[in-house]
């Protein structure tokens, strides 16, 4: 029985050293978001007021962006977003191949009109970066792109029930969201992925002048003005998917209108920044602990 004691010294010292790491490294996540995130509400009003359209902010979004979508459940370790550059409207901005929750400004590469990456460094790119590159070319009024995998959005591009705007905070959605279909392009014998220009103009096709598009057995592609709304209508996207899926099975919904769809909209996206401000600071707490315990 003595030697036992000095082993269960041992392992309650080992437990104690393992709780001190964690707490400090939750405690670095937790300084390093505050440092970002807390500042006076009149300074924050004259950032923003100062504040111009550039590359560097749009990056900085778009880092963020990722964080968020994670966070949130839009992506896991696949799916991803990008944002149209202001320097050169023909770019744009996304992250090589990597997990969203994994994504810092060092990750973040520019690609041209055709979906290339300007200087790969040696990286890998994400295949589907086509989906972005081709609704960029189709759409200058989109600066924005996301593309999830959500699997409460797939459903609906598999059977014929339409998603619809059910819940106010959707009314960007329209009345019915076109499904693209991408045995229209390559045929019965597809990767289901969109792999090329070929694959990502026809989903472009499919979007039309509309914010979301369903990807039949593979997700959806959301296009928005700036990053800040992409994510919105992302993450409302799929807890529409949800409402009405939860509706469907009690009865027979009753969805927004036209005009309550547009009417609520100019209200919701009027207030982005509400949203915004909350998932990016919820987002950095969660996801820090990820980047700062990287090999």
């Amino acid at each position: 029985m003595p030697e036992a004691r000095p082993r269960r010294f041992a392992h309650r010292l080992h437990s104690l050293w393992f709780a001190v790491v964690v707490a400090m490294v939750l405690l670095v996540a937790v300084v390093f978001v505050f440092a970002q995130h807390t500042t006076s509400p009149a300074s924050h009003a004259t950032a923003a007021q100062s504040s111009a359209d550039t590359d560097e902010q749009r990056i900085a979004d778009l880092v963020v962006a990722n964080h968020i979508l994670f966070d949130q459940g839009v992506l896991d370790g696949f799916g991803h977003v990008s944002v149209r550059s202001v320097k050169n409207p023909k770019h744009f901005y996304m992250a090589r191949s990597l997990a969203p929750a994994l994504v810092t400004k060092e990750e973040i590469f520019e690609f041209d009109e055709n979906s290339q990456p300007i200087d790969p460094r040696g990286k890998r790119m994400y295949g589907e970066r086509f989906i972005h590159g081709e609704i960029y070319r189709a759409r200058p009024d989109v600066q924005a792109v996301v593309h999830s995998h959500s699997i409460t959005v797939v459903p609906f591009g598999t059977v014929n029930v339409p998603l619809r705007p059910i819940m106010h905070m959707a009314g960007f959605l329209p009345q019915q969201v076109p499904v693209f279909e991408v045995r229209d392009v390559k045929g019965e014998n597809n990767g289901i992925l969109v792999h090329d220009i070929e694959a990502g103009a026809a989903l472009a096709k499919v979007l039309g002048s509309g914010p979301v598009a369903l990807m039949r057995g593979h997700g959806m592609a959301v296009a928005a003005p700036d990053v800040r709304t992409v994510v919105f209508r992302a993450i409302y996207t799929q807890l529409d998917a949800q409402v009405e899926a939860q509706a469907l099975a009690l009865g027979t919904p009753k969805f927004l209108n036209a005009a309550e769809a547009a009417n609520v909209n100019k209200v919701n996206e009027g207030v982005v920044i509400r949203a915004w401000e909350l998932w990016a600071l919820h987002a950095e707490l969660a996801t820090a602990p990820f980047r700062l315990n990287r090999p």
